[in-house]
């Protein structure tokens, strides 16, 4: 068996996210995901078919955001991490979101790990 992580670290997108009335418009978001990615042996072809493509996430984070809007981080990761362990390969997954603009002076966010 074979394992490594896979990261998705810093994808930004705007959405809606929050509780208060002006986080009613889209905010900035930051998202970084790390996957602990089971193979049955390390890849032997340098071939994509061989390991996890994290095209699937970024895509579905992207869908997820312009689908709809989230009132809770914690709502928002869970959601990530349940896209994440939708690839049976992904055994352990860690989500960290951050909202960039709600103060001027610091960032907010939520981080989970979950595991199968």
């Amino acid at each position: 068996m074979a394992e490594y992580t896979t990261i998705l670290e810093g994808l930004e997108v705007r959405m809606r996210l929050g509780i208060h009335p002006h986080e009613v418009e889209p905010q900035r978001v930051r998202l970084t995901v790390e996957m602990t990615v089971d193979y049955p042996a390390p890849p032997a072809n340098d071939a994509i078919g061989e390991v996890l493509d994290y095209d699937f996430v970024r895509e579905g984070i992207r869908a997820l955001a312009e689908a709809r809007g989230f009132a809770l981080q914690e709502t928002l990761v869970e959601a990530v991490a349940t896209l994440c362990l939708e690839d049976a390969r992904v055994r352990r997954v860690r989500v960290r979101s951050m909202k960039l603009d709600v103060y001027p002076d610091a960032a907010v966010g939520c981080e989970i790990v979950r595991t199968r």
